[in-house]
């Protein structure tokens, strides 16, 4: 009964739920990109599937016109976090800084984030939920970390504080 029981335990804390697998007939229709152009900026942002199935998000930093960054996000109907404390990232950069966020509810105005810096090869990112902070608008709030019960929206977001290319392939994206 014990290597049983041991199976089980190892089973449980391996579960995972998968928010978005990236392969070549992906529905990307709901990840939206949002530029700086909101509110006056320059910079460009796009999304697309590449040839093997993963998504790329590509674009242009801009700082004109109090400009600075770009965003891509994805919204979905909850998904519980019960019982998950990571977020696994599966990923290819461009050696740049990026930010991983979600959003617990959409009605929200602040994101909870967590900074990576990405590498030129595929990489596993695994981030704690209970780290990421929150912030509205660049500006770090005065509230606790991450403690929601769901999520509702991930997002990738790239502002250096400089005018650059980036370029982000993204595999997947699973609570642990």
């Amino acid at each position: 009964m014990k290597p049983l029981i041991l199976i089980l335990l190892i089973a449980i804390t391996m579960q995972t739920d998968t928010i978005f697998k990236f392969e070549k007939t992906s529905d990307i229709t709901n990840w939206t990109v949002v530029n700086d152009a909101v509110m006056g900026g320059k910079s460009s942002g796009a999304f697309t599937l590449n040839e093997t199935g993963h998504g790329v998000y590509t674009g242009h930093v801009s700082l004109e016109n109090n400009g600075g960054f770009s965003s891509l996000r994805y919204r979905f109907n909850d998904i519980s976090t019960e019982g998950f404390s990571k977020v696994i990232l599966k990923i290819k950069g461009d050696g740049k800084n990026y930010q991983f966020r979600v959003k617990s509810k959409l009605s929200d105005k602040h994101s909870y984030i967590a900074l990576f810096s990405s590498s030129k090869t595929w990489e596993v990112i695994e981030i704690s939920l209970a780290d990421m902070y929150p912030a509205f608008r660049g500006r770090k709030l005065d509230i606790l970390n991450f403690d929601a019960n769901s999520i509702e929206e991930v997002a990738f977001l790239i502002g250096n504080k400089t005018a650059e290319d980036f370029k982000l392939e993204i595999d997947s994206i699973v609570l642990k």
